[in-house]
């Protein structure tokens, strides 16, 4: 039986940056998955829908143009070479990232991993043991029991789809449905978001949802709020959703429906019961320097830990490097979730960081909301953008941002200003003292504080 200091569990981005960071300091280190290394963000997620978003991104910018010297009358996507397009970037991904971390002395292992012991696996069989084990297998979609739930497709699925269907429904009101629905109408579709509560995207500011739901539409996408599924049933001719709004049931004729309700952590398969490690839905039971609370040998980051962290890459990355350091140095440092940005990439798209303004108002912070309607500043005005607004709260006792809201083109980089300044401390005066390269949309950041 072969024996390391360390086996990651899960060869997306945070075991991958764990891996090697324990590696390049002597310790025998191996990774392991049982899909082809580089996890859900680089293989099945950010990078390759972003990869399709920016086709939907030129048909939209080219209809915004429309009668402004821009004639977007024959512009269109083409399905099979957009796919094309992300297959460049993602198939070569795994071999490369098994090969980096082969370079750096870690051994690669592949196959279904169950733990037999509190030290041990076994990967297909194979049993290896370690002193340290890092769980970073990521999330899977939540598990759904209506009838006909097995008719749907996540978003994997989708993301490999050769032709897009015409009529789309999408189940769950947040990141995964609308970032996709907003690609699928540019690309020709008629997507329907399905969303059992009355507020979609939960996280984000509902006064810019609102306006993103509205600008959506404009775009062809049909939110449908507190409505749930009864079932879906196949027919000749596609799929038929059973819904029900308002008490009254309708059904829903479509070609495609696509899992957008929510994520799990993915620990089922582990048998973390045989390792005396504490898990539950919400994911290993962690302290917060990321140690399980009942097995000193594992550790956990990313959507497989139960951490304060939101569930996004760069946390899971973050941590992933904080739980080395401490395997590393015997040490128990907690991870400072201080200014971390999130968005949702619809066109545009809806970011945050900090506190929502409930949020602020319910821990009694003294805030002062700063909301603008930028559809008519100048960098929207260029682009023919009619549809941008900003939301940033500030504490008026120290002048501190403790929150920002923003949805425009571009904000997606402007959030991350924001987001240094709250990580740094620095209040409005400092940065508004800070000049800025104009026009650009990073200049708006002065006028919106």
């Amino acid at each position: 039986m072969t024996h390391y200091d360390l086996i990651v569990i899960g060869a997306g981005m945070a075991g991958i940056g764990a891996a090697n960071k324990c590696a390049s300091q002597g310790w025998s280190v191996a990774i392991v998955d049982e899909l082809p290394y580089g996890g859900t963000c680089a293989l099945r997620g950010c990078d390759p829908k972003k990869i399709l978003r920016r086709g939907a991104e030129i048909i939209d910018s080219a209809r915004l143009m429309q009668g402004k010297g821009i004639d977007a009358n024959d512009l269109s996507i083409n399905w099979g070479d957009l796919m094309g397009h992300k297959h460049g970037f993602v198939d070569p991904m795994p071999q490369s990232m098994e090969d980096g971390l082969a370079g750096n002395g870690v051994a690669t292992l592949h196959g279904s991993v169950t733990f037999t012991d509190k030290n041990r696996i076994e990967v297909d069989g194979a049993p290896h043991e370690a002193s340290h084990f890092l769980i970073a297998t990521g999330a899977r979609p939540r598990p759904l029991d209506f009838p006909g739930h097995e008719h749907l497709v996540d978003s994997t699925e989708f993301m490999d789809l050769d032709k897009l269907p015409k009529r789309i429904l999408f189940v769950g009101g947040g990141f995964i449905s609308f970032e996709f629905a907003h690609i699928a109408a540019r690309a020709g579709s008629a997507p329907i978001i399905i969303d059992r509560g009355a507020r979609p995207l939960k996280g984000f500011d509902p006064d810019l949802v609102e306006l993103l739901v509205t600008r959506g539409a404009a775009a062809g996408i049909d939110v449908r709020r507190s409505t749930t599924i009864n079932g879906i049933h196949q027919t000749a001719s596609g799929l038929q959703v059973s819904v029900e709004r308002s008490g009254a049931t309708e059904t829903i004729e479509c070609d495609l429906v696509v899992h957008g309700a929510g994520r799990v952590p993915d620990l089922t398969r582990l048998d973390l019961d045989a390792a005396g490690v504490e898990w539950s839905e919400r994911g290993v039971s962690v302290a917060g320097h990321l140690q399980s609370t009942t097995n000193p040998a594992v550790y956990a980051a990313g959507d497989a830990a139960n951490t304060p962290g939101m569930p996004l890459t760069p946390v899971a990355v973050f941590e992933g490097k904080v739980a080395a350091s401490n395997m590393l140095k015997d040490t128990t440092t907690v991870p400072d979730y201080t200014g971390i940005p999130t968005a949702v990439f619809t066109i545009p798209e809806l970011v945050r960081v900090g506190l929502l303004e409930q949020e602020a108002r319910a821990q009694g912070l003294d805030i002062e909301v700063r909301y603008r309607d930028t559809s008519a500043w100048y960098s929207n005005y260029r682009i023919g953008e009619t549809a941008a607004a900003s939301k940033i709260l500030v504490d008026r006792s120290t002048d501190l941002i403790v929150g920002a809201h923003l949805m425009g083109p571009e904000y997606g980089e402007l959030i991350n200003t924001i987001a240094m300044a709250m990580k740094l401390g620095l209040t409005t005066r400092q940065v508004k003292s800070a000049s800025a390269a104009y026009p650009s949309a990073g200049s708006d950041l002065g006028s919106m504080l």
